[in-house]
């Protein structure tokens, strides 16, 4: 389908446009002064800007047409959504705030610094780093194919798609480098609004546009596909796979390195138990996506590609003045959160594998200006992956949510379990990476979310093994032991 110009050059003045503004926002040079300055904003971040910059990191591009994608081609399935933030959300009402204590006072930038800082263990801090690096490649691509497909729809016959992709992503990646958080943190801004006011003005105008009303369209619905409004109960995803999806996703959330970066932003503990309370606000606009991607089933025609079922309804239902505001919202959806997910990356690599195993007396400049560099080798193994490898994004992505809720016990259970054991918490992890690439690789899931047997068999390991190193334990202590549990 041949592409719209105008929405083409409204997509392209407004991204541009962040983008400048994304380097406007770092023209102050303490902004990259050091690693804490430029990855965490010098944890100076209020709730109104921690807000919109961990709604911009979490609510991605891959989120709305994932969301449209799936409930096009699987049906109510998309829901497990809802639940998962919800679970997400609930659960760091109670351990962010103290992981952000903890951080503020030992400056700590990364899980992995934590673990390191908590168990005294060089060796598990190196796995969680290795394992949030790697995973974080594959989101990363997401972001790509978010923004290669939003181009594709409105450029096509107009742009060499897969050139005006890499120059976007190096223009992120240059603004990033040179503001660090700060550009995405301001950035953000924009996007959020764009995606609350655009969302909303799609969720409400396509029913009407397409089938006069709300109510016309799921009566609709009920009539010709009831099949959309119900969840399995048995196949690969049913009931049990929704249930167990969710959970690990809830619990994987604030794993990711880039999920963990917009929470050590913030200026006090607070800022983050009001996030707890007002970021499933978001969820508002990710239930009635889904019914986009009803819609999409209905209007577009049989056998349409479920990949690009939103911007084909997009395309479909406006002219180009829209298409441009809707797309750019979308495009925006994924320059953003790359860039906060490559501060992520980056941030891993320098600090716990560069500083920790490869030169231990680098000097605090060159260790700031390693972490910037990074950002371009994440980027641009991100580019080269998405396009070698473009069919094996979402499962590859779907086990990364599995891979990362591994280290859920090694960063929660530690901040109230005072006698957990380094080695058992290592066995564990290594337990359950392995369990669940297993299940992956074999398929053998009976119904279950592969990171579910791998978290429960990491979790077996970490109860059955600690007693066995519990006595060293016992009278070990640290900086970060003595805050969290003496009184």
């Amino acid at each position: 389908m041949q592409g719209n110009l105008t929405a083409l050059l409204i997509t392209s003045f407004i991204v541009l446009s962040v983008v400048l503004i994304g380097f406007i926002a770092g023209r102050n040079k303490s902004s990259r002064s050091s690693v804490e300055e430029w990855s965490v904003g010098g944890r100076r971040f209020g709730p109104l800007l921690v807000w919109l910059l961990v709604g911009a990191d979490l609510y991605t591009a891959y989120t709305f047409l994932g969301l449209t994608s799936t409930a096009f081609a699987a049906g109510s399935i998309a829901f497990f959504a809802i639940p998962y933030t919800i679970i997400a959300f609930f659960v760091s009402y109670f351990y962010l705030p103290k992981l952000w204590e903890v951080s503020k006072k030992h400056k700590l930038t990364t899980l992995a610094d934590y673990a390191k800082g908590r168990f005294d263990s060089k060796f598990l801090s190196l796995l969680i780093a290795i394992v949030g690096v790697l995973m974080l490649i594959p989101y990363i691509d997401l972001q790509l194919a978010g923004i290669q497909d939003t181009l594709t729809v409105a450029g096509t016959g107009y742009i060499n798609i897969k050139v005006v992709v890499i120059i976007s992503f190096l223009l992120v990646a240059l603004y990033t480098f040179f503001s660090g958080i700060k550009g995405p943190a301001y950035t953000a801004v924009i996007k959020d609004i764009l995606v609350w006011v655009i969302m909303l003005f799609l969720v409400v105008s396509i029913p009407i546009i397409h089938f006069g009303s709300w109510g016309s369209m799921i009566d609709k619905i009920v009539t010709d596909s009831p099949e959309l409004l119900t969840i399995p109960t048995t196949g690969p995803k049913g009931i049990p796979w929704f249930l167990t999806a969710s959970l690990v996703s809830g619990l994987a959330l604030f794993m990711w390195a880039h999920a963990v970066t917009g929470v050590f932003t913030a200026k006090n503990a607070d800022v983050l138990r009001k996030n707890a309370i007002y970021l499933p606000f978001y969820n508002i606009v990710l239930i009635l996506v889904v019914f986009l991607g009803f819609a999409a089933y209905l209007v577009l025609p049989e056998g349409s590609d479920p990949r690009f079922a939103l911007l084909n309804l997009i395309q479909v239902s406006y002219g180009g003045v829209v298409q441009g505001l809707a797309y750019s919202t979308i495009a925006l959806a994924s320059l953003i959160p790359c860039s906060i997910m490559a501060i992520g990356a980056s941030n891993l690599f320098a600090n716990n594998i560069y500083r920790d195993f490869i030169n231990p007396n680098v000097k605090p400049e060159k260790l700031t200006m390693i972490t910037r560099s990074m950002v371009f080798v994440v980027i641009g193994l991100a580019l080269i992956f998405g396009m070698l490898f473009p069919t094996a994004l979402v499962s590859l992505q779907l086990l990364g949510v599995s891979g990362m809720v591994q280290i859920f016990p090694a960063i929660v259970f530690s901040l109230f379990w005072r006698n957990q054991t380094r080695e058992a918490t290592i066995i564990g992890l290594l337990v359950g990476l392995g369990v669940t690439f297993a299940v992956y690789s074999t398929g053998k899931t009976f119904g279950i979310y592969e990171g579910f047997w791998g978290l429960s068999a990491n979790v077996i390991a970490l109860i059955v093994l600690n007693p066995l190193f519990v006595k060293k334990a016992k009278d070990k202590t640290n900086p970060i032991m003595d805050q969290l549990f003496t009184k």
